[in-house]
């Protein structure tokens, strides 16, 4: 099936087209072009001025619409990748939090027959294990209960267990740690600093076998630290200082503005990548809401536009979505559109090893494809070609 979006803004990795047309054959896309271009038996949706965009890439999500993927069923799955489908999320990571192994296997193996139908959402990347390994006193909204060190019999169990775990994150100065990033990396598995209490020569060690992300830069890591009067870099100033790529929650609460600019000062939109870390209630009304599994996860607060734990002593997720996360860099910390769309896309296309395929607008790449308008307003989403989501002023 062919197809043609005319009369929009695109937005290509190199440039801004006015009134371009994208061409499309089976789910890919053929052509980008300036103007109008005859395309003999396309569908023609005419994109009514607005920015046609490369489809966000979030590759740190748990939940949305009122569910989590640690709900551990089906629905669960398909209902949060339709849900960030409405805001222009193409593809995503699905991402646990700390837990015992077993409700862990689980989420994997619900992951996999999630995957098989999912075809009304934002498409699935593979599994994003967030923890057990992290450090207990920057847990976070981590249950402590779960928490614990790298344990080989373990983790080996649960690799050998599924073949769909493309990230985990974990804690690297802990006994064990640097093993199990090399172990990673054998298996082709992106390996990332997170909940972490690490100084300079643990990172840098770390760097050195494999770990090459830094989870929601900020959020649950050391920065500078005194010990014994003497001044340390921690996790933050190493990632600045090393050429690790960085996700940064970017709803303009866990970053204010300020550390927001910082950060895109520093590491720019090549090393930056957007995620919304968003837990179930995005999509949803604000007050009480659950972190986790409805088993037995952690009781929240969302208010503010943030989930909060109930002392209110810490966040706990976001409630964010890529589409506000992309405004919020333009409106909030002065990053040109393009870079803010490229944080969002091709960035996290190439963290996640897919860049061949997906996070830009380009000849021979997955037609996954979003609209929106001057306020970020989403008006149509597209998935390998197919339209997932479309606003009546579209139709």
């Amino acid at each position: 099936m062919r197809q043609k979006i005319v009369n929009g803004t695109v937005l290509t990795p190199f440039r801004t087209i006015r009134n371009g047309t994208v061409v499309i054959d089976n789910g890919q896309i053929m052509g980008i072009h300036e103007g109008a271009v005859d395309v003999p038996d396309a569908i023609e949706i005419d994109a009514q001025g607005q920015f046609v965009a490369p489809g966000f890439i979030d590759i740190h999500v748990h939940g949305g619409g009122g569910f989590d993927f640690m709900d551990s069923t089906k629905e669960a799955f398909l209902k949060i990748a339709e849900l960030h489908a409405r805001y222009g999320t193409t593809a995503l990571v699905p991402t646990t939090l700390t837990a015992e192994k077993e409700d862990l296997l689980q989420t994997l193996d619900v992951y996999e027959q999630a995957n098989r139908s999912n075809t009304q959402g934002a498409s699935f990347l593979g599994m994003h294990l967030e923890g057990p390994y992290f450090a207990l006193s920057q847990r976070g909204a981590q249950d402590p209960r779960y928490i614990r060190n790298p344990d080989p019999d373990e983790y080996e169990e649960i690799l050998s267990h599924s073949s769909s775990i493309v990230r985990w994150s974990a804690a690297p100065e802990l006994e064990g740690a640097i093993p199990f990033g090399q172990r990673l990396r054998q298996k082709g598995i992106l390996v990332a600093i997170a909940h972490t209490d690490a100084l300079y020569d643990d990172v840098l060690m770390a760097y050195e076998n494999g770990y090459s992300l830094v989870t929601h830069l900020y959020s649950a890591m050391s920065g500078v630290t005194r010990r014994n009067a003497f001044r340390y870099a921690g996790v933050i100033e190493s990632a600045f200082l090393l050429d690790l790529d960085v996700e940064i929650i970017g709803d303009g609460i866990h970053l204010p503005p300020p550390l927001l600019k910082l950060v895109y000062k520093i590491k720019g939109a090549d090393r930056t990548a957007l995620i919304t870390d968003a837990m179930r209630a995005a999509g949803m009304p604000e007050g009480e809401s659950t972190l986790g599994s409805l088993k037995n996860g952690l009781k929240v607060i969302v208010e503010d536009g943030v989930a909060k734990l109930p002392d209110r002593t810490a966040f706990a997720g976001s409630v964010a979505t890529m589409n506000r996360l992309v405004r919020n860099m333009v409106q909030l910390a002065d990053v040109p559109l393009l870079e803010a769309v490229r944080m969002a896309s091709t960035t996290p296309a190439r963290i996640m090893g897919v860049d061949h395929r997906k996070g830009s607008l380009a000849k021979g790449k997955d037609a996954d494809i979003v609209l929106f308008d001057q306020d970020f307003t989403v008006g149509m989403t597209m998935v390998q070609g197919k339209i997932i989501y479309m606003t009546e002023d579209l139709t």
